[in-house]
């Protein structure tokens, strides 16, 4: 059980109304918890959403065991839970229902293909899910009860690695902390106008009814992202993730209404308001990017040759030019640190781009490098100033280098074995009954031993 038990607490959430849809024949109840019952379907849709978000590749042993056992520590978790009064209120379980059923549209496209593929209504659907996003939130609270005062000390830290086997300490490869200050040069006057036209011209083509809006933005949208849509996204007054002048023009429309050309950071646009439903809407867009000439370029470059005299004359810190400067909202809150997809500062050569890799090969750590020229991951011109604040070098994991990686694997370690041990005291104090047909699972044993004096 130690491995896996913070696996799954809960998955398969769209798939589970979609599964109302299409009955699994022959479903029958696998298991049981207190009045909690498990189907095998249950078990089968949450194997099949884990594939669908192309995580199959790392699927455990045996899949069927861990998923019910997963499901089983959930319905044990959602028991106690209950026992201890603890509780979750109607507008949080919205807001967690709302922001997953955000997250479907964005992944579909829009509303209409949400609800088509899940065969309900966005209503039918939040009221499907709604048992199962509570059952989740209150098994994370319980286990947040009997986890969030685990502490680690120093002493438990080198005990935990003392125990690494020496075959098994893993290797790193050198890793960099990277800031960077981003400056987007901005289009000229002209050139801005020009494109202010291209757009004005288009909308017009639309209310004419020469054009249709998905084609222009299939055709002429600078936004890879929806081109293949006709320009299309799905917005919601909660969202923060949007720029405020393209986010406050949507909403001002009225269905079918097309607005006039704004400018956002990522360059002008017009949009259309496709529908709206109180806080949702989907929309449509067509993005120009003014295209940005060598002028523009080394202004850019001269203003910040300029910020790099500032912080090497240390009038200010390379910190401070991140605030004050940079135009990349992502890491301005951070230092401008460049970040792995789960937040670590720490980045490897490996997951940087080739480009990236060229420029801090040969920059010296504390050093700040001459103005960059790039393409952005939007694919538009920007500048930058590069500055790498530590280089560790290749190494086998020890704890001088590496202590708060050890540290935290020491502490969901112990973590671990206190959840273990919660399951096995616990475990006798509830009904429990699996299907015989999941004997052959080692890591149920647990929960056997527990259902051999019940009667189903």
């Amino acid at each position: 059980m130690k491995k896996i038990l913070f696996l799954f607490l809960a998955t398969a959430f769209l798939y589970k109304a979609q599964a109302q849809q299409q009955k699994i024949v022959a479903d029958k109840i696998v298991a049981k918890v207190g009045d909690q019952i498990i189907l095998h379907s249950d078990i089968q849709n949450a194997i099949e959403d884990y594939k669908r978000q192309g995580q199959d590749a790392v699927l455990p042993p045996n899949p069927e065991c861990s998923f019910l056992q997963g499901q089983l520590i959930q319905k044990a978790l959602v028991l106690q839970a209950q026992k201890d009064s603890l509780t979750i209120s109607d507008d949080e379980l919205d807001a967690l229902l709302d922001n997953q059923i955000r997250g479907f549209i964005r992944y579909y496209g829009s509303q209409e293909m949400l609800e088509q593929i899940a065969g309900k209504t966005l209503f039918q659907l939040k009221e499907d899910l709604r048992e199962s996003f509570r059952e989740r939130k209150l098994a994370d609270q319980e286990k947040s009860k009997i986890l969030d005062n685990v502490k680690i000390t120093p002493t438990e830290v080198q005990s935990y690695f003392n125990n690494i086997p020496k075959d098994s300490l893993r290797f790193y490869e050198s890793e960099l902390e990277v800031s960077e200050i981003v400056i987007h040069p901005k289009a000229n006057k002209e050139v801005e106008e020009y494109v202010t036209g291209e757009l004005y011209d288009m909308k017009k083509q639309i209310e004419s009814g020469q054009k249709k809006f998905e084609a222009l933005a299939r055709l002429y949208s600078d936004d890879p992202a929806v081109k293949d849509n006709g320009g299309q996204y799905s917005l919601n007054k909660n969202d923060k993730n949007w720029d405020p002048a393209f986010f406050a023009a949507a909403f001002k429309l009225k269905e079918g209404q097309i607005s006039p050309v704004i400018k956002s950071k990522f360059g002008l646009h017009i949009i259309q308001m496709v529908s709206r439903a109180g806080d949702d809407a989907v929309i449509r867009h067509i993005l120009k990017i003014p295209p940005i000439t060598d002028v523009e370029i080394k202004a850019t470059i001269s203003r910040l040759d300029s910020i790099k005299a500032k912080i090497d004359d240390h009038t200010i810190t390379f910190s401070e030019g991140v605030s004050l400067y940079s135009d990349d909202d992502n890491s301005k809150l951070i230092g401008g640190y460049l970040t792995t997809p789960d937040g670590s500062t720490y980045i490897t050569i490996d997951q940087m781009d080739k480009d990236l890799v060229a420029i801090l090969k040969d920059l010296k750590t504390g050093v700040i490098s001459e103005p960059q020229v790039y393409n952005d991951d939007r694919g538009m011109k920007a500048v930058r100033l590069l500055y790498i604040k530590s280089r560790s070098q290749p190494h086998r994991e020890n704890m001088q280098d590496d202590y708060n990686k050890i540290a935290q694997k020491a502490l969901e370690n112990k973590k671990s074995e206190i959840l273990q041990q919660w399951f096995k005291v616990h475990i006798p104090q509830f009904y429990i009954y699996v299907d015989p047909s999941f004997k052959a699972c080692s890591v149920l044993s647990d929960w056997f031993e527990a259902s051999a004096g019940n009667i189903q």
